[in-house]
């Protein structure tokens, strides 16, 4: 059985891990015959949205013990997760993608990647290992693989796909039901919430890419 990890990046759309990409992508992962390891970096949050009035608090959180609550507290340390460890890596969206496991949000092409998150997305490139990305943290992707010019989608957001482009990445356009494989990278991206509207129309595009994620693992 293979064994997937799942880079999370808090708990919520607004400034951590989006949780219905999170949970659907460990579930289709279960569905069709794959294990997996939750971790994510043991950092303080961008910051804290209230995800009812959408406005900032002021409150101290971590994105690891955050990221928990998704997991239901059996995650790890990044910091401690190699490439050989696992056979793939997903990373669900969420504005935490863009805010925790780098800045994309705020800097745009100009984006740093957190170190620890560029370096096992690289040491996965390396090993030629399969990296599935969803919503916005294909950008991140894009950064931390300066050099690899890797294939992606985000939709048909033309910003973010311009940002993406001036990063190094090629972006194409993607329905939301759908997938984009760099077959060279091994690296599987679908819109999600970049386009939605609905759970159910984000399901069939994150389910493709658990099963092209997979099919590359080849177990």
């Amino acid at each position: 059985m293979p064994l997937v990890g799942v880079l999370l990046s808090g708990c919520g759309v607004f400034d951590g891990s989006e949780i219905h990409e999170s949970v659907l992508t460990l579930y289709f992962l279960k569905k069709h015959g794959s294990d997996y390891l939750c971790m994510a970096p043991n950092i303080e949050q961008y910051h804290v949205i209230d995800h009812f009035t959408q406005e900032v608090t002021g409150e101290k959180r971590n994105v690891l013990v955050e990221s928990a609550r998704i997991a239901r507290g059996e995650i790890k340390d990044l910091r401690d997760i190699k490439a050989d460890m696992i056979d793939a890596l997903i990373l669900p969206g969420g504005f935490g993608a863009a805010k925790n496991l780098s800045d994309f949000a705020f800097r745009g092409d100009q984006a740093q990647v957190h170190p620890e998150v560029r370096r096992l997305l690289r040491e996965m490139v390396e090993k030629e290992k399969p990296i599935g990305a969803i919503c916005i943290a294909p950008a991140t992707v894009v950064k931390a693989l300066e050099g690899f010019n890797p294939e992606v989608t985000i939709g048909t957001d033309l910003k973010t796909a311009h940002a993406i482009q001036k990063m190094g990445g090629r972006h194409f356009e993607c329905t939301v039901d759908s997938v984009h494989v760099d077959k060279n990278l091994k690296i599987v991206t679908t819109p999600a919430y970049m386009l939605g509207p609905t759970i159910f129309d984000v399901g069939k595009g994150i389910e493709r890419l658990v099963l092209e994620v997979l099919k590359l693992v080849g177990k």
